[in-house]
């Protein structure tokens, strides 16, 4: 068969998306609390130079992996989360949530471990748009968390048994230990594929099928300052031989993506949608359910790119944490430029 005739064998993009539903992602990483507090300010406060905040409402989020789990139901996956809950009110309210997504959640806990929590006050004027002040962030360290990492192995492990992709989702809380490495490289070398979202560890993640930094995280493995293409280039040709991953994704905010494979190829992918984001929170973990669930679904890395590309440029758009659903994805995808 020549190349053009398999070209044109390959599905689209939205046949792709419609397998979703078929597939079964596990999210393993770190799960946490985004909790808001809203109020209204309109002056400062006579004991120190600080704005002095009326409460008027909160609302709890799936946060960290526990959002890149949830973007993955959101898009139509059947969705395993593994890692660390605490028995406290954040990680009862996060326990309520999966369980009303349809997330199966299989967590290390005990009673004396605080769930990790980023609490958030946004606040402003009468009839203005509510800003962040202030984020106070809390849970237990890293070190406390060493004795939960074997357990989360062992779930891990578990839930890998029927999945057909796997989510790392590592925020630097501690849930990811080396016991972990082991089973993730075990499942990249029997052909799962295995997607790395690291913000501060991703030079310990080696191995695995894809690694998803942004330009900074980029910046900070490869030690090379990007300042132009042939710098992306470079910077990340260097690091699929410093991770020893398949594929390499780079997410560069309103310059689009860039897809690396270990024979130095590099495809640039323009941003999808509006160049100015109203909320980049929690985009990542967006781009790394879409990206794992078009692999799980039998995407080449570039379809997968490009679908995760479109979804990213879809949760830019909206404010705070946000999911976005299957049904929005299929919209953009049958646009003549989706």
């Amino acid at each position: 068969m020549s190349a053009p005739a398999r070209l044109r064998a390959l599905p689209t993009l939205l046949q792709l998306s419609q397998l979703f539903p078929k597939r079964k992602l596990v999210v393993v990483g770190d799960l946490v609390a985004d909790h808001y507090l809203y109020g209204q300010t309109d002056r400062v406060s006579r004991e120190a130079p600080v704005l002095v905040v009326r409460y008027e409402s909160s609302e709890v989020k799936l946060g960290g992996a526990a959002n890149a789990a949830a973007n993955a139901r959101s898009l139509g996956g059947q969705v395993s989360a593994v890692g660390i809950l605490g028995h406290d009110e954040m990680g009862r309210e996060m326990r309520r949530q999966f369980k009303a997504s349809g997330i199966r959640l299989l967590a290390s806990a005990s009673r004396e471990l605080e769930t990790e929590t980023k609490t958030r006050i946004l606040a402003g004027g009468v009839n203005t748009t509510r800003q962040q002040m202030l984020r106070l962030d809390r849970g237990n360290v890293s070190a406390s968390r060493g004795e939960h990492q074997s357990q989360v192995s062992r779930l891990l492990s578990q839930a890998a048994r029927d999945a057909d992709a796997i989510v790392v989702s590592d925020y630097g809380a501690g849930t990811v230990g080396e016991e972990c490495h082991v089973v993730l490289r075990s499942l990249a070398a029997k052909g799962m594929p295995v997607c790395v979202d690291s913000r501060y560890s991703l030079h310990r993640l080696t191995g695995l099928t894809i690694c998803k930094p942004n330009e900074p995280e980029l910046q900070s493995l490869t030690r090379i300052s990007i300042q132009s293409d042939r710098d992306l280039l470079k910077a990340g040709r260097m690091a699929i031989r410093l991770l020893d991953c398949q594929s390499l994704l780079v997410t560069r905010g309103r310059n689009g993506m860039a897809i690396f494979d270990r024979t130095g190829k590099a495809e640039l992918i323009p941003i999808h949608g509006p160049e100015d984001a109203v909320d980049v929170t929690g985009a990542g973990d967006t781009v790394i359910a879409a990206l794992a669930l078009s692999l799980g679904a039998g995407a080449t890395v570039l379809q997968a790119a490009q679908i995760a590309n479109i979804a990213g440029g879809l949760v830019v758009q909206k404010q705070g944490t946000a999911t976005v659903s299957q049904a929005e994805l299929q919209r953009e995808l049958r646009q003549p430029n989706g």
